[in-house]
């Protein structure tokens, strides 16, 4: 039996919520004690990063204290990695003085337990200076770590260069391994440097690996040559998609029907604005926009009207510019 409950996740969650739910004066080795037979090495990280999750990184501390003292449970990096990277996500680490000793000493699970700890707590300057000096010690941290920081830096246009710094250490890596979220946050990341061709190859990166391309990272990479004003190449995708039996969501109706309009192609765009309805989904308001701007492009009075009037049936208000344009188209036709 212990050995099936050590490793069952809805126990270890178990246990964080009983610990959760102690008094202030009681102590974590209350519950723990309780459960010891049943647990084995690696087994409390689990529980530790829940009670982080749950925003208790004291009772976080008390559980790894409280391993220790065990023989059949530490030492044991696991805990000890998700202890640091709770403690340091909550602010609650006491930073080493010398963190390049510190990183010479630390393993390297330690050492990306926190930095993620930082990034997620907010210190990104704490987690880029550990990225930097294991980099220095030839001991490259894993690539998702790079791509927590990269999204993070990416929405302060002041760290542009600390990111590119970081897509270069990612390009020249041999072992370069990426989720598919995680891919597509640094080609979203490129997409508002400008940095089409990193785009560009991350997208051809990852299909080369043999994974399957999803939606988002298909409507990131049109999104990408849309704004480069690649418009025949973002072209290419959308077939790639329909070819591929790709099913679209919102986002990806939205960056499709943007880049029809672009190409002021109307047949093409009317048609994915009914196949958008079709498939259940609520058109919004940038996207009746641009249904707008190609029939007054293409001098289209009543088809006009009639999305203005389905516009405002939605609950949307029409902006002043538009309807100005669509008096003076009026005129035009009077």
């Amino acid at each position: 039996m212990s050995f099936s409950l050590h490793k069952n996740p809805a126990f270890l969650v178990d246990i964080a919520q009983e610990i959760r739910s102690l008094h202030v004066e009681q102590d974590a080795s209350m519950i723990l004690n309780k459960w010891a037979p049943n647990l084995r090495k690696g087994s409390l990280s689990f529980t530790i990063r829940e009670l982080g999750r749950m925003g208790r990184p004291d009772r976080a501390l008390q559980t790894f204290c409280w391993a220790q003292k065990k023989p059949h449970l530490f030492p044991d990096d696991r805990i000890l990695s998700s202890t640091i990277e709770v403690l340091a996500s909550a602010h609650e680490l006491k930073i080493p003085f010398n963190l390049e000793m510190f990183s010479d000493l630390a393993s390297k699970n330690v050492i990306e337990a926190m930095a993620r700890g930082f990034i997620r707590g907010g210190c990104l300057n704490l987690a880029l200076k550990l990225v930097f000096i294991s980099k220095n010690s030839k001991r490259m941290l894993d690539p998702s770590i790079y791509a927590m920081l990269i999204l993070q830096l990416g929405k302060n246009p002041d760290k542009e260069m600390t990111v590119l710094t970081l897509l270069d250490d990612l390009a020249e890596r041999d072992d370069l391994r990426l989720s598919q979220q995680d891919c597509t946050s640094i080609m979203k990341v490129c997409i508002r440097l400008k940095k089409f061709e990193v785009v560009e190859s991350l997208f051809n990166w990852f299909k080369q690996s043999g994974f399957d391309v999803s939606v988002v990272m298909y409507t990131t990479l049109i999104h990408s040559r849309y704004s480069e004003k690649k418009y025949k190449e973002a072209l290419a995708v959308v077939w790639e998609m329909e070819a591929s039996n790709c099913l679209f969501d919102i986002p990806a109706y939205r960056v499709v029907i943007k880049l029809f309009v672009a190409l002021n192609d109307l047949p093409r765009t009317a048609r994915y604005f009914s196949k958008l309805k079709e498939a259940g989904f609520s058109p919004t308001y940038d996207i009746y926009r641009e249904l707008i701007k190609i029939y007054l492009l293409n001098g289209r009075l009543a088809k006009c009207k009639e999305v203005c009037k389905e516009l405002e049936t939605a609950g949307f208000k029409l902006n002043n510019q538009t309807r100005l344009r669509l008096l003076q188209l009026e005129g035009e036709l009077t």
